[in-house]
C-alpha cells in the first residue's frame, strides 16, 4: 500500500494551518504561545482526519501535555494506519524574536516504517546525491570526510562548506574546521533545516554535521529520502532516563549508528511549512484579506516541489 495524493494534500493543510495559528505570535518574544498555538492547531487537524496515526516522534511524554507526544493517537481511527512525526515549530526562537528559519514539520508513514525515537541528542552526518555513498561516515574523522567529498567533487578543500549548529558542544568541531580552512555555515537552530541543505547545489552546502535533536533528525531523513541523499545517526543517551526510555522502546544496541533505510522504510510524506522565511520556503505572507503559506513537499514515490496555499483570514 502506497499513501495518497489526497493523504499528502490533507498533510499540507495541517502544516499550513498550523503555520498560519503560529503567525500572531511572530515577534512577541513568547516562544511557549507560539509552540503551544501550532501544537494545538496541528493536533486538531489530525483529529478531523480519517486515519489511524500514532506520534512516533513528538514533543515530549503524556504527562507533558499540551504537546503532541509520542504514543499519543491521532484521528478518527478509521482508514490507514500510519506513523506520524512532528514538530509543530521547529525554530521556537525564531518566531519569538522574528528570525528567519522558522518552519512547521511533518511527516508520516505506513505503521512501522517511521524509526520510533526518544527525544534526546543524535550526532548526525547528511550529504547529497552527489557523494558517492561510501565517502563519508560517521566514523570517519571530519578530515576523512571533508577530503572525500572534495575528491569526490573536484573541489579543493577550501571550497567545502559545512554546516553545523552554533553550539558550545561543537566547540571543537568548529576549531577543526577553521583550521581546514574550510568555509562554515553555522546556524543559530533549525536542526531540519540544516541537514536539508545538502539537497540543491543553490545551497553551497555540502556537508550537515553535529550533535542536534534526535526527532529533527528522523523528520529531515524523511525528506533527504525522496532526494536520494545520506543520512546516518547514532543516538546519544546520557542519563538513566534517557537509557532507559530508549530501552522501553526497544532500542537495544544503544551504540548503534542508523544508516536512513534503517530510520525511514517504505514510502513516506514530508510537509515543512515556511513561518518565518528561509532558504527553504517563505515564511507567512498577509495579502488582500488571504494568509499565503509556501511548504517544501517530499512525496518518495511521486513529488518533491514547493505548494503556495491561500487561506482566507477569519
Amino acid at each position: 500500500m502506497e499513501l495518497s495524493n489526497e493523504l499528502k494534500n490533507k498533510i499540507i493543510n495541517v502544516t499550513s494551518n498550523a503555520a498560519i495559528a503560529c503567525h500572531p505570535y511572530v515577534g512577541k518574544n513568547d516562544k511557549i504561545l507560539a509552540d503551544k498555538a501550532a501544537t494545538d492547531e496541528m493536533r486538531k487537524n489530525l483529529n478531523k482526519l480519517d486515519i489511524d496515526g500514532k506520534v512516533v516522534i513528538g514533543e515530549g511524554e503524556l504527562d507533558e501535555a499540551p504537546m503532541l507526544y509520542i504514543g499519543e493517537n491521532l484521528g478518527s481511527g478509521n482508514g490507514p494506519s500510519l506513523d506520524i512525526a512532528v514538530d509543530p515549530l521547529e525554530g521556537t526562537n525564531f518566531v519569538a524574536k522574528n528570525l528567519p528559519g522558522a518552519l512547521s514539520v511533518m511527516a508520516i508513514s505506513l505503521r512501522g516504517n517511521l524509526f520510533n525515537a526518544p527525544e534526546t541528542y543524535m550526532n548526525k552526518l547528511s550529504v547529497g546525491k552527489d557523494v558517492p555513498y561510501d565517502a563519508t561516515d560517521l566514523d570517519f574523522t571530519i578530515e576523512k570526510n571533508l577530503m572525500n567529498i572534495a575528491d569526490a567533487k573536484n573541489k579543493d578543500l577550501s571550497d567545502i562548506t559545512v554546516c553545523l549548529l552554533d553550539r558550545p558542544r561543537h566547540k571543537e568541531i568548529i576549531d577543526k574546521l577553521k583550521s581546514l580552512k574550510v568555509n562554515l555555515k553555522l546556524l543559530s537552530d533549525g536542526d531540519v533545516t540544516g541537514a536539508l541543505l545538502v539537497t540543491d547545489k543553490k545551497y553551497d552546502v555540502d556537508i550537515f554535521l553535529g550533535i542536534g535533536g534526535g526527532p529533527e533528525g528522523v523528520l529531515a531523513a524523511s525528506a533527504l529520502d525522496s532526494f536520494n541523499c545520506k543520512f546516518q545517526g547514532r543516538f546519544l543517551f546520557k542519563t538513566d532516563k534517557d537509557i532507559s526510555r530508549a530501552k522501553k522502546m526497544g532500542i537495544k544496541d544503544l551504540n548503534k549508528k542508523y544508516d536512513l533505510k534503517e530510520i525511514v522504510r517504505g514510502d513516506s510524506i514530508f510537509c515543512a511549512t515556511g513561518i518565518t522565511s528561509s532558504e527553504l520556503v517563505k515564511g507567512i505572507k498577509l495579502e488582500n484579506g488571504k494568509y499565503i503559506t509556501e511548504t517544501l513537499v517530499t512525496h518518495k514515490n511521486s513529488t518533491i516541489n514547493i505548494v503556495k496555499k491561500e487561506v482566507p483570514i477569519t
